[in-house]
């Protein structure tokens, strides 16, 4: 099954389960910073990321380019406690 299948499923099981009010306050935030601009200045799928390198959570230095050498790779992004 592709990605983004198991990404639609996901949601629509989500949204199945949630509160409605909560669906509503996510929903309005989405749209809000759709209709912000914000989304211009951001990387689009097919945009080449930034050379960085981070640590790992055994605190080794694990770099982009390293990691595309041994082939694809999927930058997870996590905005923390909301």
């Amino acid at each position: 099954m592709p990605l983004q299948d198991k990404l639609d499923a996901y949601k629509k099981g989500f949204e199945a389960k949630a509160p409605k009010e909560v669906l509503a306050v996510m929903h309005r935030a989405t749209k809000d910073l759709a209709e912000s601009g914000i989304l211009a200045g951001t990387v689009k799928v097919g945009d080449p990321a930034p050379a960085f390198v981070l640590k790992n959570t055994g605190s080794q230095d694990v770099s982009l380019g390293e990691l595309i050498g041994r082939g694809p790779v999927v930058l997870s992004f996590y905005r923390g406690r909301w």
